[in-house]
């Protein structure tokens, strides 16, 4: 069945934002307060570490009925303690928020600093190096996003829409959607397929993140597919590994060090004998 203008998979901004660059400033400390993307076919809320079970294979989201999502919506909309809600269209569609988390071990590419505007920092800009056209980027730890979308909007634009969110220039390919699960202190990781509707997951499990939460990781299953990446991306990692062997040996040095020097002093305390 074909999606019409309305379930198209265009985002866009319905919020002002802080940051200016998105990807360069940690997470809003209100989460009611975050920046929100929408999507126009209609597109919340973590604990101490567990033990995380190995990934579990893919299962179908199930179907739901009008009536049953009417009264999921109600149950859900009556649980949560903010204006998240979810509301359900004629068409018996529904429309709500999820919370994604980033949890991405690599940098990023991200666009370039502009090119100056005026005519004498053009000049005094020609003579330095010249800048490339994306660089690599950490992003903040921690990082996380609330998305407006559909019961129709599938993982694949959910993934696109946070790589817009944080001006991400990579494949989205890269990166996949996860769903992380805890129960009886078990954590359990499954990676949605591209189809699969994260916002009737939430409904499903109702709005306790402890339940049901989103995770946007590498899409790997095994080594590092080097080959995916172009030749400013690899020399911009190797440089950033550089910079943190350089930071973790001094840290390593500076702690000898320290205790070299308690030893010494203990050592000048004492008298011979």
């Amino acid at each position: 069945m074909g999606k019409s203008d309305k379930d198209s998979a265009s985002f866009e901004r319905t919020w002002n934002s802080t940051t200016s660059s998105g990807y360069c400033s940690q997470e809003e400390s209100d989460p009611e307060l975050e920046l929100f993307y929408t999507a126009k076919t209609s597109i919340l809320p973590r604990r101490s570490p567990a033990k995380t079970q190995d990934e579990k294979p893919e299962k179908q989201t199930p179907v739901l009925s009008a009536k049953e999502s009417e009264r999921m919506i109600k149950d859900y909309n009556a649980q949560i303690k903010s204006n998240l809600f979810m509301s359900l269209n004629k068409d018996g569609s529904y429309i709500g928020f999820i919370k994604v988390h980033l949890k991405l071990i690599r940098p990023v590419s991200v666009p370039a600093a502009k090119k100056p505007s005026c005519h004498h920092e053009r000049r005094s800009a020609a003579r330095s190096q010249q800048v490339k056209r994306r660089t690599s980027f950490y992003l903040p730890k921690e990082a996380s996003k609330h998305l407006h979308l559909s019961s129709r909007t599938p993982a694949s634009e959910v993934i696109q829409a946070l790589l817009r969110k944080f001006t991400v220039l990579d494949n989205p390919r890269k990166f996949a959607l996860f769903q992380r699960t805890e129960k009886d202190g078990q954590v359990c990781m499954r990676k949605l397929s591209d189809d699969e509707e994260p916002l009737k997951l939430r409904l499903i499990s109702g709005p306790c993140e402890k339940s049901l939460s989103f995770i946007l990781k590498e899409n790997e299953t095994g080594e590092v597919n080097w080959d995916a990446f172009s030749m400013p991306e690899l020399q911009n990692f190797l440089r950033i590994l550089q910079r943190e062997e350089e930071e973790h040996m001094r840290q390593i040095l500076q702690r000898y060090a320290r205790c070299r020097q308690q030893m010494q002093e203990a050592l000048a305390s004492r008298t011979p004998g």
